[in-house]
């Protein structure tokens, strides 16, 4: 009979505590709590309850990592808000606000600097305005994008991002923009309008996935940063999309949307999407942070605006697992 002494050379390691630089395959029996441990990978991603927003909104901007996240802005349930929050894997706190009052607008970055682009007001202005948030306060950046839109998807980080798509507010564009930090210059457009999409990767690597234009759409594009070219489609048409907006052209995450409102979730490996476990909180245009890995899902319409924060991990992350004896 194979044992663990012939695999791995050595004897199962007697600890009072469990190690901290842990392999994964590695087994120990801790003394203190009586207990045979292994470490493990995660086979399939998981969501998990985290801490509910302060306040419960849809269409709502998110930007950062999952244990250092922000949003802001959004739609309270017929009434936009300027309101924005930080999130520390456990709790949301109230940051200063928006200078802009608005809903279904995109945002990038991290937490102490992100990127708040377009929207709408609460008089149903197509908003251009940009603000930059650096940890204390957000400012109106001089200039704002060249279309102003809502629902336009956004990748990258404050000083180089890429906005795509979005809706002048009587149909879905396919204009594109690239921000420096300072101004937004028009580049290659969408092969195609579309509005309410995914975003994940950088300003020159990005991709562009689901929306809205006459249905909801599966198309998938990747962006080399001068052209666009069609990537694998998602296995769930869906506009109003939610991303891990820190993911890249090749390990992007997708969760939730309408089709109607949907808590599917999919992992994109740079060719094709494949369906993995379903957020516990169906919802539409959720703010999303982080990346394949480990993300977050908070806010959204399910339809009503909903405060629940969802923690993704994703598969092929460490864990440690109790070895049950019979």
């Amino acid at each position: 009979m194979t044992t663990y002494y012939g695999l791995y050379g050595q004897k199962v390691q007697y600890l009072a505590s469990d190690p901290t630089d842990v392999q994964t395959g590695q087994v120990w029996y801790n003394s203190t709590s009586a207990v045979l441990k292994v470490r493990a990978v995660t086979t399939s991603g998981t969501w998990a309850s985290g801490g509910n927003m302060n306040t419960a909104r849809g269409f709502l901007g998110g930007a950062g990592i999952q244990t250092a996240a922000i949003g802001f802005g959004g739609d309270t349930g017929g009434t936009y808000t300027n309101a924005s929050e930080s999130y520390n894997g456990t709790s949301w706190t109230n940051t200063p606000n928006l200078n802009t009052t608005r809903g279904a607008l995109g945002g990038n970055g991290t937490q102490t600097s992100a990127l708040a682009a377009g929207g709408v007001d609460p008089g149903g202005n197509r908003l251009s305005s940009t603000e930059k948030w650096n940890g204390t306060s957000w400012t109106s950046n001089p200039t704002g994008l060249n279309t102003g839109r809502n629902n336009i998807g956004i990748a990258g980080i404050q000083t180089a991002a890429l906005g795509a798509g979005g809706s002048d507010g009587s149909t879905p564009v396919s204009n594109v923009e690239t921000f420096n930090g300072s101004t937004w210059t028009s580049s290659t457009a969408l092969p195609a309008a579309k509005e309410a999409a995914g975003a994940s990767g950088t300003q020159t690597a990005a991709l562009i996935f689901g929306g809205y234009n006459a249905g909801a759409l599966t198309s998938t594009e990747s962006w080399n940063g001068s052209s666009w070219t069609a990537g694998g489609n998602l296995n769930t048409a869906r506009w109003e999309i939610g991303s891990a907006n820190a993911g890249t052209q090749t390990a992007a995450l997708a969760f939730g949307g309408q089709t109607p409102v949907t808590g599917a979730t999919e992992l994109y490996n740079g060719t094709s999407w494949t369906t993995t476990t379903s957020l516990a909180t169906a919802r539409r245009f959720p703010g999303g942070s982080g990346n394949q890995t480990a993300a977050l899902a908070f806010g959204g319409g399910t339809p009503v605006p909903t405060a629940a924060t969802e923690e993704w991990t994703g598969p092929g992350v460490g864990q440690t697992k109790t070895v049950t004896v019979t």
